[in-house]
């Protein structure tokens, strides 16, 4: 199958290789009830030494740079407890953590997650963490650019390899919230 974004060598329905994705990943695939049809999602096998969003681009198409997000996890933290939380934003900005994060988990204060904990929770690697199979008792905040873009490039739960998903599927992930003021340039 030809991919809709990039310039990859094919794409395969997600649900047609799970094992391709670590587990939470692939449990969130199996179990997919949104209103876009899982086989929508795609998997695109990339090599891990152009995982470097520069390099990535430049060997997978420039056009990539403008359909690309990541998706980072946040600490927020009031009194003694704390929350994990996934951030949406396209590549070409940046999460609004100190602002529209720390005001929507009513944190006093919000950071980027440790890499330990980021992976330890969420069972996937640093690198290529993706909003598709997180915790479901997780807020994941979603920039809108993110949605309204037909297709997104994602991880896909390791370094190796990515998803391709459509925009509108964000909106339908467990806990997501589409957050206006999320990404800044």
């Amino acid at each position: 199958m030809h991919a809709p974004i990039g310039n990859f060598d094919s794409a395969t329905p997600a649900p047609d290789c799970l094992d391709e994705l670590t587990r939470p990943v692939a449990d969130a695939v199996r179990l997919w009830r949104g209103s876009t049809p899982a086989d929508q999602i795609l998997y695109v096998d990339t090599d891990p030494q152009w995982a470097d969003t520069a390099v990535f681009v430049e060997h997978y198409g420039r056009d990539l740079l403008e359909q690309s997000a990541n998706c980072v996890v946040v600490t927020g933290k009031r009194g003694g407890g704390s929350t994990l939380a996934a951030c949406v934003v396209l590549s070409t900005t940046r999460v609004d953590v100190n602002g529209a994060v720390r005001r929507h988990l009513g944190a006093r204060k919000a950071s980027f997650a440790a890499m330990d904990t980021a992976t330890g929770e969420t069972g996937m690697e640093y690198g290529g963490i993706t909003p598709v199979g997180l915790p479901g008792d997780w807020p994941v905040l979603v920039d809108p650019a993110v949605v309204d873009l037909p297709y997104v490039l994602v991880g896909s739960g390791r370094r190796r390899g990515k998803l391709l998903v459509p925009g509108k599927a964000f909106a339908e992930l467990p806990g997501a919230v589409v957050l206006e003021g999320l990404g800044v340039a």
